[in-house]
């Protein structure tokens, strides 16, 4: 009696990771597998062939900044600020302390839950967070880029009709949108009211 033997699909090695599918916006990038050997008499069938994972670039070709608009402020209270300035300044930064930094405004336009169910004594200052406030975030070193002097997610390239997304460090569920209003040399909002970037 003849029996036919049942042969399982065969794949090759993963392919490099492609590119991203768009520059400057939140998209794709694709990685992919060759059959090596097709299935036979009920053998196991071929796995996915094709794969795509998140991917975001933050530069174009030809090396310029973007994607600015897509990546998260991450606040922290301006509290944090004293204490930042106590500790030892590296001394690569001593070259840029003619950089004071800026402020930027912005209008809050929603917050997640866990924002106003923060009951530790270091994070109560995400409890003043609410919406239609206006809210000052400081842009200082360390957390402003030595080569642009931004800090990333200030919005440099957003308008008044651009929603951005900021998230408060020290509580990944606390987290929301804004809206630009405008970029100061110096911050003048209420102390509760009052972030830095990190």
């Amino acid at each position: 009696m003849f029996v036919l033997l049942a042969r399982d699909c065969a794949v090759g090695e993963w392919s490099h990771w492609s590119g991203c599918a768009v520059q400057c916006s939140p998209t794709y990038r694709v990685r992919r597998r060759q059959i090596l050997q097709e299935p036979e008499n009920g053998g196991e069938p071929c796995p996915n062939l094709e794969e795509k994972a998140g991917c975001l670039e933050y530069f174009t070709n030809q090396g310029i900044e973007c994607g600015q608009l897509h990546v998260p402020a991450f606040i922290t209270t301006s509290e944090y600020n004293k204490e930042r300035r106590r500790r030892a300044v590296p001394i690569d930064w001593a070259s840029h302390a003619e950089d004071s930094g800026y402020c930027v405004e912005f209008q809050i336009e929603s917050f997640s839950p866990a924002c106003m169910s923060e009951d530790r004594p270091h994070a109560r200052w995400m409890l003043y967070i609410r919406d239609g406030y206006t809210v000052c975030v400081a842009c200082q070193h360390p957390a402003m880029n030595v080569r642009n002097h931004r800090c990333y997610g200030d919005g440099s390239d957003a308008g008044r009709e651009h929603i951005l997304h900021w998230q408060a460090v020290g509580n990944g569920k606390c987290y929301g949108t804004w809206r630009k209003v405008r970029e100061v040399e110096q911050c003048s909002c209420p102390l509760v009211h009052s972030f830095i970037f990190t």
